[in-house]
């Protein structure tokens, strides 16, 4: 059929989904790790031995592969000398990594 468009809506039953919400925390989790990697012009090698973890396992948290748990938040912070800062929300930007001032 030329020139026939479907377009999905997301229902509200949709954007509540506990599965759905977990995919947008892990992937604004892992945005947030990246953005503050690079911003420190550190690699995913020095970044995993600062935080005693695998380049395979930051790498899969930047790929938002790994839901954020709290010790996993700190660890991540105190390897960034960083505090973890969380907003209403699980979109990309709802969680951040603040750094300290040298």
């Amino acid at each position: 059929m030329a020139g026939y468009h479907t377009r999905w809506v997301r229902t509200e039953e949709a954007a509540d989904d506990p599965e759905r919400i977990a995919i947008r925390e892990a992937l604004a989790f892992g945005k947030a790790l990246y953005d503050v990697r690079t911003t420190l012009s550190l690699t995913v090698a020095e970044l995993a031995q600062r935080a005693g973890m695998t380049a395979d396992e930051i790498e899969c948290i930047e790929e938002g592969g790994t839901e954020p748990t709290i010790p996993l938040l700190r660890r991540l912070a105190a390897a960034l000398n960083a505090d973890v800062r969380l907003t209403p929300g699980h979109d990309l930007g709802s969680v951040w990594f603040e750094t300290h001032a040298a």
